[in-house]
């Protein structure tokens, strides 16, 4: 009897998931995040700072594309200014942001490739990304010091809304887009 004890015992858990390919919530968050690939979303400016002023009166569009199971491209407009993407990445210890800043002709803005990575689990639907050294590098070569010391984050509430946030001391700046309303353009 106690040998089919054990051998049911070892058939159950024998079917559970191993810790080794247990889903992490930033594979959960990127699995989310990539269910959008190929639509586009409107959103607004949802803080109220005077330094939010221009882009709360811009059509704000998000296109989630450029999907494969290793990155995310995510051009963000800004009325007519195309300059900005997002690109998430996989890494072996989480998620990376990165903001890939360009000039109408396709060369790379002095602000350009910074972010960070994530620092913490995070959740299924919020990831924050606290400024990497190269960032702060980059920042400080370029009179930006004030952005030291930035924590992006993105969530996804999947049907419902998408959001994009920069925090630092004296600094709270939040895009939400309404995923339940993808616009062909």
């Amino acid at each position: 009897m106690t040998s089919i004890a054990l051998a049911a015992a070892a058939l159950t858990l024998s079917s559970l998931p191993s810790a080794a390919h247990a889903e992490t919530p930033q594979d959960a968050f990127f699995k989310n995040l990539s269910a959008l690939c190929g639509q586009r979303f409107e959103g607004k400016v949802v803080t109220t700072e005077a330094a939010d002023s221009d882009f709360a009166t811009q059509r704000l569009l998000m296109h989630v594309r450029d999907c494969s199971a290793e990155e995310i491209r995510i051009p963000f407009w800004v009325g007519a200014d195309r300059s900005r993407t997002w690109v998430v990445t996989r890494t072996a210890t989480g998620l990376r942001l990165k903001h890939d800043h360009r000039h109408d002709d396709g060369t790379t803005d002095v602000l350009h490739w910074y972010g960070g990575d994530t620092a913490g689990a995070g959740t299924a639907e919020r990831q924050e990304f606290p400024v990497d050294q190269e960032s702060i590098d980059l920042f400080n070569a370029n009179n930006a010091s004030v952005s030291t010391t930035n924590t992006w984050a993105m969530e996804v509430h999947p049907a419902q809304m998408f959001a994009y946030e920069l925090r630092r001391p004296n600094r709270h700046f939040r895009v939400e887009f309404d995923l339940k309303k993808p616009v062909a353009q």
